[in-house]
């Protein structure tokens, strides 16, 4: 017993963490547990999964199977009533689970209003208002018609969008071409300016960019994505490296189709001065990865992460189209010089697709350029992605982290991994004004809300007990 208590003193703290506060005070050496109990469920439903653990399992495996082996191609672009499933000239597409005109957020209305103005359908802000709150104009989210759209995610009739083809199983996944940052319509932005770049966007960028890749046939694109996460991105928050790639590989094919160099020029121009502009390609690539595991019994694999500004949703494989929503929280960001978390609106858009297929949060500990916004340590990073690697289902067999020693990035969000282990999915992400017509006001971090996940875990266990049989 004297030999202990003549020892230095070491504390492994297994309580709140507000207990340790007062070792590292007295610089008593003390190390905090990582510990929290499981998300609070009703028992009878944790007894499920142990009763079906081995078929849920089974279940995911394929799920991920199908996620992983996945290949999205860009095959080229069209007009979104040409080519997205169901699309109709009064359709708005909008980013999220479902939300009424009642209900969405400023970003959301704002996006709306401009491209109403843009599609001819209003002469000024307030027609485009008080039309959009009519019966003319019908809603839905971008990902029931295989679509994706980033923050506000709006997509109209006429609006051009990338297609993309899985050339594994033959889905396909569609999105806008990005316009940038700041003032732009994704982020509820609706001003004269807002609208003549869209207007070019369609005369030049479009045409521009559909006969060079109808030149060059189609583009890897998981390739690209996973060259980029060896060059500094996560691409989600960051695309600086994917967006060299694809310019690179767009480049003499856009030189040789233009209709003069002036065309290409500023074509190049502007992909060159968008950083970003991969994101709206790697949005769908990851959409049509995930659309390939849906529908599969038992699954507890997560196929959609989404948020509209109002509302955060999820999907699981083995739970069809069912959306599960909570409310969409407000991320920690940093923000533009005379804008603070006040007029931070709550998190928004279809992007976090991408953490969904193991990358942005997920893979944060690639990307040291934006760890400023996880606490501005690597290490900060490199804990965001560890933590993550508790939840999923899987180590990706494409996408790696190079400071892990290549390892595979955590993929394929298992939602009873989500509530068994109370680790909630990491997602960086932009920020958008509260108010509508204002933009950007800057970029940051969150964990999903649990609510969307405890009600999803409650759903598929609903639907195992519904469709189990002596026979299962």
């Amino acid at each position: 017993m004297q030999n202990i208590i003549n020892k230095e003193l070491k504390v492994i703290n297994i309580g709140l963490k507000s207990f340790k506060e007062p070792l590292d005070k007295m610089n008593i050496k003390s190390v905090q547990v990582d510990f929290a109990p499981p998300l609070n469920v009703d028992e009878k439903y944790l007894k499920i999964v142990r009763e079906n653990r081995e078929k849920i399992e089974t279940a995911n495996q394929e799920a991920v199977q199908k996620i992983l082996n996945s290949k999205p191609f860009l095959v080229g672009l069209e007009q979104a009533i040409d080519v997205i499933p169901g699309m109709k000239k009064n359709f708005i597409l909008h980013a999220g689970p479902p939300v009424t005109w009642d209900r969405m957020c400023g970003p959301m209305k704002g996006a709306i209003t401009g491209a109403l103005i843009y599609e001819g359908l209003a002469a000024n802000p307030e027609q485009a208002q008080k039309i959009a709150a009519s019966s003319e104009i019908e809603y839905s989210s971008c990902h029931e018609h295989s679509t994706v759209g980033p923050m506000a995610g709006i997509v109209s009739a006429s609006m051009p969008v990338f297609i993309l083809k899985n050339e594994e199983y033959g889905n396909k996944a569609f999105c806008t071409m990005n316009e940038g940052l700041g003032k732009v319509l994704r982020y509820g932005a609706f001003n004269d300016d807002v609208i003549k770049k869209l207007k070019w966007m369609d005369s030049v960028l479009y045409p521009t960019l559909k006969k060079a890749i109808g030149q060059m046939g189609k583009i890897d694109l998981k390739n690209i994505m996973a060259q980029a996460l060896h060059m500094g991105d996560e691409v989600h928050n960051r695309n600086r490296a994917a967006t060299s790639l694809l310019y690179r590989t767009l480049a003499p094919s856009i030189v040789q189709t233009a209709d003069d160099s002036k065309t290409a020029a500023s074509v190049l121009d502007f992909i060159n001065n968008n950083d970003h502009f991969f994101l709206n390609l790697s949005m769908p690539a990851c959409k049509a990865s995930l659309d390939a595991a849906r529908n599969i019994k038992n699954s507890s694999v997560v196929v959609v992460m989404s948020r509209n500004g109002t509302d955060f949703g999820v999907q699981l494989s083995g739970t069809g189209d069912e959306w599960f929503t909570g409310t969409a929280p407000v991320p920690d960001a940093l923000f533009f010089p005379g804008f603070t978390k006040e007029d931070a609106n709550p998190d928004i858009g279809d992007s976090s697709i991408t953490e969904t297929n193991g990358l942005g949060g997920f893979a944060i500990a690639a990307s040291p350029a934006i760890v400023q916004f996880v606490g501005g340590s690597t290490k900060d990073a490199i804990n965001c992605t560890m933590q993550m690697y508790e939840i999923t289902a899987a180590e990706n067999n494409v996408y790696q982290i190079p400071y892990l020693n290549f390892r595979g990035t955590p993929t394929g969000i298992d939602v009873i991994k989500v509530v068994e282990k109370n680790v909630l999915p990491f997602i960086d992400t932009g920020v958008a004004h509260k108010e509508p017509g204002i933009g950007q006001v800057g970029a940051g971090v969150l964990s999903a809300p649990a609510e969307p996940f405890k009600k999803a875990f409650v759903g598929l266990m609903e639907k195992i007990i519904k469709k189990s049989s002596p026979t299962d």
